[in-house]
């Protein structure tokens, strides 16, 4: 009788579940440390600041980034793409971590709060539009976010046609992020929020550029951009 082959695909799960679970705990706990020492000489922003309302949205943003990445860095067979895919899931990751400890340190929620409409931190964010689907009563989607039904193609699609659409994706993605980032470097009232708002913009920036040319490298456009 010979020993049963080792469960390597469920091996790795384990372990890239654990490295998340790590990473998420690495990014708040550092957040938290920054952010209870600016708390204690200022206090905390209120819960309608651009600080709280980025901290919230971005947070949100980046997770969507970070599933898409997740799919593609297991599925994809291109080493490039893998690379990027592993690239933006770990920073993703780590800033979203950051976020999460900013929110816990000023006592708010990590998510937004549901009668809050997304983006309304954002000067004119009421009907307005920045790539979002809005409604009189103001904005449903974030620009750039993958719909459901993205979402689910992108799981299902594999070889060419999943590094292809996951580049789509995630550089429209990148495209909705920035100006909202851009936003909170300017007007957020806490230095390290908008540290990080810079940081979001100066590497989503580039990762643009190196997307729209490992689309053009693949015979492929992008999708057209958030307005």
């Amino acid at each position: 009788m010979t020993d049963s082959p080792p469960d390597l695909g469920g091996r790795r799960a384990l372990v890239l579940g654990v490295a998340t679970v790590v990473v998420l705990i690495v990014g708040a706990a550092i957040g938290m440390l920054i952010t209870r020492a600016v708390v204690h000489e200022q206090g905390p922003p209120s819960a309608d600041s651009v600080d709280v309302g980025f901290a919230q949205d971005m947070r949100v943003h980046h997770l969507q980034a970070v599933t898409m990445s997740g799919i593609a860095r297991d599925r994809t067979t291109d080493p490039e793409v893998h690379t990027l895919a592993f690239d933006i899931e770990s920073t993703q990751l780590a800033q979203s971590g950051e976020m999460t400890g900013w929110l816990t340190a000023w006592t708010q929620p990590e998510l937004p709060p549901p009668d809050r409409v997304a983006m309304s931190w954002m000067t004119g964010s009421s009907g307005h539009s920045h790539g979002t689907i809005t409604t009189p009563g103001g904005v449903t989607r974030m620009p750039g976010m993958a719909s459901p039904e993205e979402l689910s193609r992108l799981k299902s699609v594999t070889g060419k046609e999943l590094d292809i659409l996951f580049l789509q994706l995630v550089l429209r993605h990148h495209q909705g992020a920035v100006p909202m980032a851009q936003y909170a470097n300017l007007h957020a009232g806490v230095g390290y929020v908008r540290d990080l708002a810079q940081k979001i913009v100066s590497s989503q920036s580039a990762e643009v550029s190196l997307m729209i040319k490992m689309l053009a490298d693949r015979g492929a456009s992008p999708l057209p951009a958030p307005n």
